[in-house]
């Protein structure tokens, strides 16, 4: 009953035209991204550069390096043309999301039709730059490897920066055509797509570990077991929410017509931050381990060693800063004033709350309420596969990481709810339509024109 009710859906969006050239589009360009995968930039020993990502992963470290890795799907250690994947881009939106948190000017320009246009073109510009910077420390990292590059020097670096940066700039079109004509956010399904498709080597991984004896039996079975929990907790918390309750009175209308009085929700999610706390915390975690891997300095060593993965100073940190940032990052995509106002000149209102002020001080209220539950599970899915290869001696390469996880179920909630979306307006289009003609044949004027 499920195959046929699965066959059924699936048969359903392929019969929907404007849905599967969404879909197949999307798979073409997904296509077009795996094809980089495979493009290396010249002048780089990839073995050695692949030698130093697995003794990183190990060692149970890999750092930010690590994290930029999993995002691409492997292509920074593979030192392919799109090695630097959408990241770029994604930071750069994030510095502009900051900026109209910060800076009145911006704000009033996401306001504005104009002004988000220009908005999107200091996005690319940004992304531009990033790019390079991120192509040029990229090149010296690699230099500083031993055996991985052949002929070192400005030359080589110049060489990097043009061919990642040209990478990086035709993953940001690819992920703009998939959100303007594809199906879902082009950036988030690009990033979901670098995970996913590092699923099978994983699972050889754990193949290998098992084969040896490295991972008992028992081990894996306990993984499983925490691997499907983590699974389905991370779906309950993405897609949880408090539902405030709010009444849109009775109003007049246009020439005379009266809108009924309606009850409707206001769903604040429990995780609005996403996956984004995780991504900063661990981004400045790993600053000391950096700094005293390029300096080589003894008391930037002795830090880094201090807030190495699994120490003590390492998990209050990490749950420290997750906490942190979750409330700062939610802050600043959640503006409780604008829903407020907004509500307000709708006509509704917040059964027992004074509309206006009052209506943003209540519903911020709830959000710093609901956000620490969010909050503790995001610093819980973080620093599980650290505890796990602590407790029960497992290879933290093979343990699984929350951050994967809370992408990628993200992503694939976000883009069903997309196609059923298209579904259900293809069903609402086809009966108007068909109400359209019944009208029609019903008004049709008579013998005397009447």
């Amino acid at each position: 009953m499920a195959q046929s009710n699965a066959a059924a859906a699936v048969s359903s969006v392929f019969r929907t035209p404007e849905l599967k050239d969404k879909i197949l589009f999307t798979l073409l360009c997904l296509f077009i991204y795996r094809l980089g995968a495979h493009v290396t930039a010249p002048g780089v020993d990839v073995l050695a550069l692949q030698d130093f990502f697995a003794n990183q992963s190990k060692s149970g470290g890999g750092g930010l390096l690590g994290l930029y890795d999993l995002f691409t799907g492997g292509q920074l250690s593979r030192a392919t043309v799109f090695a630097l994947g959408i990241m770029p881009y994604i930071s750069a939106s994030i510095f502009v999301q900051i900026a109209g948190a910060v800076v009145p000017q911006v704000e009033k320009m996401q306001k504005d039709e104009e002004g988000r246009k220009r908005i999107n073109q200091w996005t690319r510009y940004a992304t531009v730059f990033l790019a390079a910077v991120q192509a040029w420390g990229f090149a010296l990292f690699t230099e500083s490897l031993q055996g991985a590059i052949a002929s070192p020097g400005l030359g080589f670096r110049l060489q990097m920066v043009f061919f990642l940066t040209t990478g990086a700039l035709f993953v940001m079109w690819l992920g703009e055509q998939i959100t303007e004509r594809g199906l879902g956010n082009g950036a988030s399904l690009l990033i979901f797509f670098s995970i996913v498709e590092r699923i099978w080597p994983g699972i050889g991984t754990v193949y290998g570990f098992v084969t040896t004896g490295a991972i008992g039996t028992f081990s894996l079975l306990v993984l499983g077991v925490l691997m499907v929990a983590v699974v389905a907790g991370v779906v309950t918390i993405t897609m949880a929410a408090r539902r405030i309750l709010i009444q849109i009175p009775q109003r007049t209308m246009a020439r005379g017509r009266m809108r009924e009085a309606a009850r409707s929700f206001i769903p604040l999610r429990i995780n609005t931050a996403g996956v984004m706390p995780i991504v900063f915390a661990q981004s400045i975690i790993v600053v000391p381990g950096a700094f005293a891997q390029f300096f080589h300095n003894a008391t930037a060593q002795r830090v880094a060693d201090l807030f190495a993965p699994g120490t003590v100073w390492y998990l209050l940190l990490s749950a420290v800063l997750i906490l942190f940032f979750t409330y700062f990052y939610t802050s600043i995509i959640f503006n409780p004033i604008d829903l407020a106002e907004n509500l307000k000149k709708q006509g509704g209102f917040i059964p027992g709350v004074k509309p206006g002020a009052k209506t943003a001080e209540y519903i911020d209220q709830v959000v710093s309420r609901i956000t620490l539950p969010g909050a503790l599970f995001l610093t819980a899915i973080a620093l599980l596969p650290v505890a796990i290869s602590r407790t029960m001696n497992v290879p933290q390469s093979v343990s699984f990481g929350g951050t994967s996880l809370l992408i990628v179920v993200g992503v694939a909630l976000d883009t069903l709810a997309q196609m059923q979306q298209h579904l259900l307006l293809r069903k609402y289009d086809g009966f108007m339509k068909k109400g359209k003609l019944k009208i029609r044949g019903r008004q049709q004027p008579g013998p005397a024109g009447f």
